[in-house]
Parts: structure tokens; sequence; C-alpha cells
């Protein structure tokens, strides 16, 4: 490899924003908005009540927030066991454990990092108020979600979608995911199909959480503008900047989840050769890919490797138990071995063709030299 030679930066992500997010904010400005949550906040919920199928939607400030609000909402406090994903981002189990819940990790399935259905079964306890999936980018899990649905409506537990990386992401059965349960949550932040900066979004059909979580982000009160506060809650509240910008990323989202298809299959094309990485499947019949992730061999080296040529990875999510606040021991071999193999590609919305050819060349290049 010559030296001194200055290669075009490919970061593993960056966030996408156009004119028309620009011209919005200019406009709302001008037209004097009072900037907090109000008209613009009510129309994005209504933007994605409407693509998601659901019968409500809120919006809060990020969604680390949103599962928090969700577990308010489920009644969730001190002692209650919560069964999360040991393969998750740690916003996941933290959201629950701030209400003081007793965090149940359970492995995940090697195809979908999702929630493995046995182990979920085999660690349910007369303590258990809630079982979080996590669609992992994206992703259902193997099993049909009704079963999981079923055995939460028969154990008498609240079924939560963390479903931060799957806007644009559907069941088989047509449904979109974070409705499937009682409750589902979003993410806005930078990273996601869609972005406000910051925000996440809460779904469900049940009006009854529906008017618990109405309460919950607005100081407990059952309008604004009073100061009377019949029930306990906090300020969850989102702003109308935020939404202008959000209102602009939703018209666009149909061209938005087809460009991280595109990416997807281009990765898929040009590394399928490629004995020493496997390429994490997405159905992109249904689901729309967060990241491309692989499971790679010698993956610190290769990240180095990629690096010289100013091409930026990630390391996966490391298993939530090897983390300090969760330390424990556990049968998590699907998780674990993530936590060592796997690898975020570059993935950002705008990442074109000859970027992705570029990136899988020097892979390819890696093991060839190997």
């Amino acid at each position: 490899m010559k030296k001194n030679i200055k290669y075009k930066s490919i970061s593993q992500f960056e966030p996408s924003f156009g004119k028309e997010e620009r011209v919005a904010l200019n406009k709302y400005m001008k037209e004097g908005g009072w900037v907090t949550e109000f008209k613009k906040t009510r129309e994005l919920e209504s933007m994605i009540r409407n693509y998601t199928g659901s019968k409500y939607c809120f919006l809060v400030n990020n969604g680390s927030v949103s599962l928090l609000v969700a577990g308010l909402a489920c009644g969730i406090g001190n002692g209650d066991e919560i069964i999360v994903p040991n393969f998750t981002m740690i916003a996941t189990p933290n959201a629950f454990r701030l209400l003081g819940a007793k965090i149940v990790l359970v492995d995940v399935e090697e195809k979908t990092l999702c929630l493995d259905y046995n182990k979920v079964v085999s660690s349910i306890t007369k303590k258990t108020k809630a079982i979080v999936l996590v669609s992992a980018n994206g992703r259902y899990p193997s099993y049909d979600i009704s079963k999981l649905r079923n055995l939460c409506k028969k154990k008498k537990i609240f079924l939560i979608e963390d479903s931060a990386q799957s806007l644009g992401s559907f069941y088989p059965n047509g449904s979109h995911m974070g409705t499937e349960g009682d409750i589902g949550s979003f993410s806005f932040s930078p990273a996601k199909i869609i972005s406000t900066g910051q925000g996440g979004a809460i779904v469900t059909n049940s009006s009854k959480l529906a008017k618990k979580i109405m309460l919950l982000k607005d100081f407990g009160r059952r309008s604004g503008g009073n100061d009377v506060h019949d029930f306990f809650g906090f300020n969850f509240k989102f702003t109308d900047i935020q939404a202008v910008i959000g209102i602009e990323q939703m018209k666009k989202i149909r061209v938005r989840i087809s460009k991280k298809k595109m990416i997807f299959r281009k990765y898929k094309q040009f590394l399928m050769c490629n004995k020493n990485i496997q390429i994490l499947d997405n159905p992109l019949k249904d689901t729309a890919p967060w990241f491309v992730e692989i499971i790679a061999k010698n993956r610190t080296n290769l990240v180095k490797y990629l690096k010289n040529f100013n091409i930026n990875t990630r390391l996966m999510y490391p298993s939530i138990n090897s983390q300090k606040i969760y330390k424990c021991r556990g049968d998590f071999p699907i998780s674990e071995m993530i936590a060592k193999e796997g690898l975020w590609l570059p993935s950002s919305i705008d990442l074109k063709k000859t970027d992705i050819k570029n990136i899988c060349e020097r892979i390819n290049d890696f093991y060839y030299k190997q």
C-alpha cells in the first residue's frame, strides 16, 4: 500500500437532510411559531399513526424516553421482572431499570438477533411484568409474532416492542413493527431511517394506555394551559422545530427505504463469494435494514485495514451481560458471539454504489491477502 495517499473518507453513518427541511424550517420560523410542541407535532404524530396503522401516536424527547414512558404506562415498578434481549442497545434495559425493575436477560436467535422464544418461556416467573421484543435492524423473529403476543396474553404480562431501528419494517402479516404489542417505541436519532436530531414516538392501539401516556408526558395534567395535576407525570414533550424536520423526512420515507434496500442488495452482491464473512440477512420484502451487519473473522484487523483507506466501521453492541452495570454469567452464546465478531459496515442513506463497491473490494482484498 502506498503511503501518503489521501482516500475519500467514508463514515459508518451520516444523517441525511435536504433542501426541503431547510426551506420548511425557515418558513416555520418566519410564521412566528411557538417552537414548542403544538400543531406541527400533532401533524407529525398523525403521519406516523397513519403510516404504521396505529390508533394512537405520541412524540417524546427521544427513543429512550419512549421506552421509559411505555414502562410507566404499563405500571412497571420496583421488583418487577422485565425480559430483555442480551443483544440490544443499552437504552433498552436502562429505561426499565430506572423504574426499579429487575432486568432478566435472554439470548437471541442466530439468524434474526431477536428474542429466542424458548428461552423467553423458560425465563418467565410470577414476577414477570413485561417482555421487550427488540426488532434488531428491522428484522422480525423466526416465529410468528402472534405466538409471542398470545404467550403474553396467557401469562397476563405486557408485550413492549422496542422498534427503534424499525420504522418502515413490517411483519409478514402486513402489520407495522411496533403495533403488535401493547406499546411500540421508535427512535428518531441521527442514525435512524428518519431523524429529527433526537426524538422518539410511542404507538399503541389501547385507549387505556393512550390516556396514561398523554398524562405522563405532560406533567399529569389533562390539558395544557392549566396547572391542575390530578396524575403523576413529567415533561416528555416534543418540539415543533423537530416536527417540521420530521414531517419533511416522513414525506421522503419511501425513497429513503428504497435506498436502504439498494445499499443492502449491493453489499450482498459484492460480498457473496467471501467465505470469511456472513452478512446477516434481512427479508427485504417486509423490512428496511437500518445498518448492514456482518459476522467477520479476524474482525479487529479488518477494522484496522479498512481504516487505512479512510473507511469507518462500528463494532456491534457488546452483550448486555458483559456491561459493567449488568455484569452477570449466563447462557448467551449468540449475543456473546455477535459482540466478538459482529461489525456494522458503512450504511449512510446517501451512500453511493461506487462507494459500496470500493468498500467491498477492500474487504475482499483483506481476506485475499491473508
